[in-house]
């Protein structure tokens, strides 16, 4: 079924992503659903001792306190949203997994809290993006709230979901859509003016226009079928990963695609969508090429 999650953990940054997941419920016209997942405290009793212990009566004051603090903040932020809070027993990052397999879409924050109740304790929220069955939308750094949806584009077929994405939350939202493709001719360090030592083996204007014609071959069907989203093309050289943080900036949202390879969950991300899921100035939202996506923001 088509809804968004969102993982609660009581701490400020996943109260923040339950208000940017409410918001997200609303213009997709879906339910939200809260998620608490937690690992239940071993307990050992003593022999001929009450079947109970004070510590789980205070987990379970703990939990439902978290999550009417978070309902209470996703009313606030969009009345008219349905939601649906749901308690697990296990593994945040599994759970959160799971969820993801009938979602749309699972907003967490960038940090959580150190003790009882995780959810995005040191890179949880980087695994989740590597893991996660649909897009996944991290809530971090001050977002200009007047600013464009940020896509990053690649090229790649990979790439494609975080299009598809990017255009259909734009239209979602009613603002700009800015499709950023940066290049580079040979790494990550640009190197500008008549001393580049690339100008004199290669034809770099001829590079500027192939990186070009790749913009505007991923950029213009899909505006054809947003015929209404106003789209900024922007072709810039210069290395990947501080163009597109300092792009964010002036964002809403950043769009990425997952480019990683291989099993282990360093691998499973690219070094770009890792380095904006750490260093974004506004939410990041990661989207796998094999991801089924949420509603369609299509005119």
């Amino acid at each position: 079924m088509d809804l968004v999650v969102v993982g609660v953990d009581g701490s400020p940054s996943s109260l923040d992503a339950v208000q940017v997941a409410a918001a997200e419920a609303g213009a997709r016209g879906v339910g939200l659903r809260l998620v608490h997942a937690f690992v239940w405290p071993s307990v050992h009793l003593p022999p001929g001792g009450p079947p109970w212990n004070p510590a789980m009566a205070r987990v379970r004051e703990s939990v439902d306190g978290t999550l009417i603090e978070a309902e209470e903040r996703a009313r606030r932020a969009v009345p008219q949203v349905s939601v649906v809070r749901e308690v697990a027993v296990g593994e945040p990052l599994m759970v959160l997994e799971i969820e993801s397999r009938t979602a749309s879409l699972v907003v967490v924050g960038s940090r959580g809290l150190s003790a009882f109740g995780s959810l995005l304790l040191g890179s949880t929220a980087v695994h989740l993006a590597a893991h996660g069955r649909c897009p996944v939308l991290v809530v971090r750094g001050r977002p200009d709230p007047s600013g464009p949806v940020l896509l990053a584009v690649d090229g790649s077929p990979a790439g494609e979901g975080a299009v598809e994405f990017a255009f259909a939350e734009a239209s979602l939202r009613g603002v700009d859509l800015v499709a950023l493709h940066v290049w580079n001719a040979r790494s990550e360090r640009a190197h500008e003016g008549p001393g580049d030592p690339l100008n004199a083996v290669a034809d770099i204007e001829g590079l500027r226009q192939d990186e070009q014609r790749l913009l505007d071959g991923i950029v213009t069907p899909w505006q054809e079928r947003h015929p209404r989203l106003a789209v900024e093309r922007r072709l810039m050289r210069s290395g990947v990963r501080p163009a597109l943080i300092e792009a964010s900036r002036d964002a809403q949202l950043v769009v990425v695609g997952a480019r990683g390879r291989g099993g282990f969950t360093g691998l499973l991300l690219g070094s770009v969508s890792q380095a904006l899921l750490h260093h974004a100035q506004c939410p990041v939202a990661v989207v796998r090429a094999s991801e089924r996506l949420g509603p369609q923001g299509g005119e």
